[in-house]
C-alpha cells in the first residue's frame, strides 16, 4: 500500500534507536543488574520502580500496569503518536532517511500523520521570531529583556524572539516554506477569523515552550505595547502538539540537573526561569498559563527518581535532605500564599520533600535577581521551608492572634490544613506544632483537628501516647527558631512518612552457585517484580489461572525462557534447540517456545552473529544480534504471547553477577532438560512394562530407556 514505510527502514530506525537513551529522556533509570535499568514507569503512578529497560534487546516492560514493547511502541505511547509518526520522530533523532512504498523519500501527502510537519512548523516560526528580535522593531522586546537584567546571549540561549505588528508576517514566512493553511491552523501558529486566518502572536516578545525532547511544540508570548489590548500573556492554545498540562517551560534545559541533584524548583513565569538557570539554578522550570497540576508532579517525579523511602523527607543538619526536593517560590501576597495552598494539594503526590521558597519583599527570581544579584537568588532557595509549615504558617498571619477571638479563629482555620495531610505521622507532628505556634494545649488542637477530619470523611488519625515532658513537641520546641525548627532537627517527616509501604525481603532468588535453582515468594528490592495478578503473570492460562509462583516446574520453565530471550549466546549450543514441542507444561510458555522455534532457535541468533560480523567488522555484533533475535521471537508470537516474551525478556534475573552469568544460565537450562528427560523415562518405562519381553520391539525399547539414563548421569555428572 502506497506511503507504508519501507521494512528496512524500520529496521534500521529500532536497530539504531537506543532505547536507553530514549526511554531516559522521560525517566531516570538506574542500573537493575546485568544489563538491565529500571525506573519509574511514566504510564502509571507509582512510589516504587517497576518500569525494566533491556538495552540490548532494545524491549522494556513495566511490571506494574503490564505495559511493554520496543522503543517504536514507548514513542508512541508516551507522545501518543501512531506507528508511522513514531518511526518518522526517531528516524530525524538517529538519522536515517525513510523511504515509502510509492518510492518517494519524502513524507507521502496523503499520509494523516502530521506530527512531524507541525514541528517543523514550530521550529522555522522560532528561527523567524528570533531573526525579528534583532530587527529595528525588536528594539521594544530588546529593551525588555534589557530592563530585566537579560543580554542578547541570554535571550539566544533560551530562544526568546519578536512577534511582528502585522497581522501576516509568519504567516507569510510559512507559507513561503511549503506549509499549508490545514498545517498552520492545527499548528496553533495562526488563528481563525472571519476574513482568513491571521498571525495569533503580534507585537509581542515570544518564548518557545519545549517538551522534554527539546523539540519546540508551542509558545509564550507577553505584551509589549500599552494599544494591544489583549491578555498580558498569551500562549498556543491547545493542539496535538502543545497541552499545557504536560509541559514545563525549561524542562529542556533543566532536565539533566533535576536528575543528578534530584531537585526541581517550580517558579511562576518565564523570566523566572531565565533568571534562575543564568543564577546558577538550573533545575527551575515554570508552568504554561496553568497551575502546577497532577500531570506536572507526574513529570518530576520521573525526572526525580521520586520511589517510596520510608526515610524521604528528613533534613539532616548539612541542609541536605533525604530523597529529592521539590521548592514552589511564590510572590509574598495573597496570590502567592492562594498558589501555595493549591500546591499544597499537589505535594502529597510527592515521595520527595517539598518546600515553599518564598523572596525578601516578596520578590520573584527575576526582580530579586536584578535588585540584588545572582547570590541572592541562590541564597533564596538555599531559604527553603517545609510546605506544610508555610501552608498553615499562611492562613495564621491572615489573623489576629493577640486576642481571644482572634486565636479561636486561628484554631479553626488551619485545622483543615493539618487534616489533609495524609501522613498520619506528619499530621500528628503538625498538630503538635500547631498547639505550639497558637499557644494553646494539645487536646484542644487535637479535637478540632479530628473535627475537620470527620468533616473531610478522613478517620485515621490515632493519636500516640502524650509525652509529658515533651512540652507539646519534639524536644520540648515550640516557637523562636525558624519555621519552628532548630537547625538540625528532624522537620516532623518521620519514618512512616506518607505510609510508604517497606521494602520487599529478599527472596534469595537463584544465585547461580550450586546449578541449582530456588526462587522465593517476596521477590527481593530491586529484582523481580510482583506481578499485578495472576491474569497478567507470564505463563498466565485462559481465564487468568496460572500455576502458584511456589510451582517449581512453572519457575524453571519461566527462568530458562529468561536466560534464552536475553542470554541467547549462553542458550547456543546448551541444547536447547533440541527440547521437543511438549517440553513446556504452562500453555503460555509452550506458546512462547514455538515463538523461538518458528524464529529459528538460538542457532538463528549465532547465524545472525556471525553474518553482521563479517558484514561490519569491528561492529558490537553481539548486541545486534540479540535485538535483531528478540524481534524475530515476538513477530513469530500468536495473540498475547508477544507480551509474555516482551516481560521474560526484560524480567531481572535472580543472578547479578557478570561472573555467574554463564552458570546459572547452563544450571536452569540443565535443571529442564533433565526434567524433560525424567518424563520421557517415565514414559519410556511404562512402554516397556506393557511390552511383553518376548516381543521383538522390546529390546528396541529398553535400548531407548538406556540411552535416555545415559544422557541424565551425563547431565547430572556436568
Amino acid at each position: 500500500m502506497a506511503g507504508l514505510i519501507r521494512r528496512e527502514d524500520i529496521d534500521a530506525v529500532r536497530e539504531r534507536a537506543r532505547i536507553e537513551e530514549i526511554v531516559g529522556t522521560y525517566v531516570t533509570l538506574k542500573s537493575a543488574g546485568v544489563g538491565s535499568m529500571k525506573g519509574l514507569c511514566p504510564f502509571h503512578d507509582e512510589r516504587t520502580a517497576s518500569f525494566h529497560v533491556r538495552p540490548q534487546l532494545g524491549l522494556w516492560h513495566c511490571f506494574g500496569c503490564d505495559e511493554g514493547g520496543d522503543v517504536i511502541s514507548f514513542v508512541q505511547k508516551i507522545d501518543h503518536l501512531s506507528f508511522t509518526e513514531a518511526v518518522e520522530l526517531l528516524a530525524g533523532k538517529v538519522g536515517v532517511q525513510l523511504r515509502y512504498e510509492d518510492g518517494g523519500t519524502g513524507r507521502p501527502r496523503e499520509e494523516p500523520g502530521r506530527r512531524q510537519r507541525l514541528v517543523d512548523a514550530h521550529r522555522v516560526a522560532e528561527e523567524f521570531y528570533a531573526g525579528q528580535l534583532d530587527g529595528p522593531e525588536g528594539e521594544a522586546g530588546r529593551r525588555f529583556l534589557a530592563e530585566r537584567g537579560f543580554d542578547r546571549q541570554a535571550a539566544a540561549t533560551f530562544g526568546v524572539g519578536y512577534a511582528p505588528k502585522g497581522w501576516d508576517h509568519l504567516l507569510r514566512h510559512l507559507r513561503g516554506r511549503g506549509f499549508t493553511e490545514a498545517e498552520l491552523t492545527a499548528s496553533g501558529l495562526v488563528s481563525q477569523g472571519n476574513r482568513g486566518v491571521y498571525d495569533r502572536f503580534r507585537g509581542r516578545l515570544v518564548w518557545p515552550i519545549r517538551d522534554i525532547t527539546g523539540e519546540t511544540v508551542g509558545f509564550g508570548a507577553r505584551r509589549l505595547y500599552e494599544e494591544d489590548q489583549g491578555p498580558k500573556y498569551l500562549n498556543t492554545p491547545e493542539t496535538s502538539l502543545y497541552k499545557k498540562s504536560h509541559v514545563l517551560y525549561g524542562l529542556d534545559l533543566a532536565k539533566r540537573t533535576i536528575a543528578k541533584e534530584r531537585r526541581v524548583v517550580v517558579v511562576e513565569g518565564y523570566t523566572d526561569v531565565m533568571a534562575a538557570h543564568l543564577a546558577g539554578v538550573g533545575t527551575a522550570v515554570a508552568t504554561c498559563g496553568t497551575a502546577f497540576g497532577t500531570d506536572h508532579v507526574k513529570i518530576v517525579r520521573r525526572l526525580l527518581g521520586d520511589t517510596a523511602d520510608a526515610a524521604a523527607g528528613v533534613i539532616f543538619a548539612s541542609g541536605a535532605t533525604r530523597g529529592g526536593e521539590v521548592i514552589f517560590t511564590f510572590d509574598g501576597d495573597a496570590a502567592g500564599q492562594k498558589a501555595a495552598l493549591r500546591a499544597f494539594e499537589e505535594d502529597q503526590r510527592f515521595a520527595s520533600q517539598t518546600f515553599v521558597a518564598v523572596g525578601p519583599d516578596g520578590l520573584d527570581p527575576c526582580d530579586l535577581r536584578l535588585q540584588r544579584g545572582d547570590a541572592a537568588v541562590r541564597e533564596l532557595i538555599a531559604g527553603r521551608q517545609p510546605l506544610f509549615a508555610f501552608a498553615i504558617r499562611s492562613v495564621l498571619n491572615q489573623l489576629d492572634l493577640a486576642t481571644a477571638e482572634g486565636r479561636v479563629a486561628a484554631l479553626r482555620a488551619p485545622a483543615p490544613v493539618v487534616a489533609g495531610i495524609r501522613d498520619q505521622a506528619l499530621r500528628w507532628e503538625y498538630t503538635r506544632e500547631l498547639a505550639g505556634w497558637l499557644g494553646m494545649d494539645e487536646p484542644t488542637v487535637r479535637g478540632a483537628v479530628h473535627a475537620a477530619e470527620r468533616a473531610q470523611g478522613r478517620h485515621d488519625l490515632t493519636p500516640p501516647p502524650p509525652d509529658p515532658g515533651s512540652g507539646g513537641g519534639f524536644g520540648g520546641r515550640r516557637q523562636g527558631a525558624p519555621g519552628g525548627r532548630p537547625e538540625g532537627r528532624w522537620d516532623g517527616r518521620q519514618a512512616a512518612r506518607r505510609g510508604a509501604p517497606g521494602r520487599s525481603g529478599r527472596d534469595g532468588g537463584f544465585r547461580g552457585r550450586d546449578g541449582g535453582f530456588r526462587d522465593g515468594a517476596g521477590g527481593r528490592d530491586g529484582g523481580r517484580p510482583p506481578y499485578p495478578d495472576r491474569a497478567t503473570a507470564p505463563g498466565a492460562m485462559p481465564g487468568g489461572q496460572r500455576p502458584p509462583r511456589e510451582d517449581p516446574v512453572a519457575r524453571l520453565e519461566r527462568q530458562v525462557l529468561e536466560v534464552v530471550l536475553q542470554l541467547p549466546q549462553h542458550a547456543l549450543g546448551a541444547g536447547f534447540d533440541d527440547l521437543a514441542p511438549d517440553t513446556f507444561t504452562v500453555p503460555a510458555y509452550r506458546g512462547v517456545h514455538d515463538a523461538i522455534r518458528a524464529a529459528g532457535g538460538t542457532l538463528a541468533y549465532g547465524q545472525e552473529v556471525e553474518r553482521y560480523a563479517a558484514q561490519h567488522p569491528g561492529a558490537d555484533a553481539a548486541r545486534h544480534a540479540a535485538g535483531w533475535w528478540a524481534e524475530q521471537v515476538r513477530e513469530n508470537a500468536v495473540g498475547p504471547v508477544a507480551g509474555v516474551i516482551t516481560e521474560l525478556a526484560v524480567a531481572p534475573l535472580p543472578e547479578d553477577r557478570p561472573e555467574a552469568l554463564s552458570g546459572y544460565a547452563h544450571g536452569v537450562l540443565v535443571a529442564l532438560i533433565r526434567m524433560g528427560l525424567t518424563r520421557e523415562i517415565a514414559d519410556v518405562k511404562g512402554r516397556l512394562q506393557r511390552t511383553d519381553p518376548a516381543d521383538p520391539g522390546y529390546a528396541d525399547v529398553f535400548a531407548a530407556l538406556m540411552a535416555l539414563e545415559n544422557r541424565r548421569r551425563a547431565l547430572r555428572s556436568d
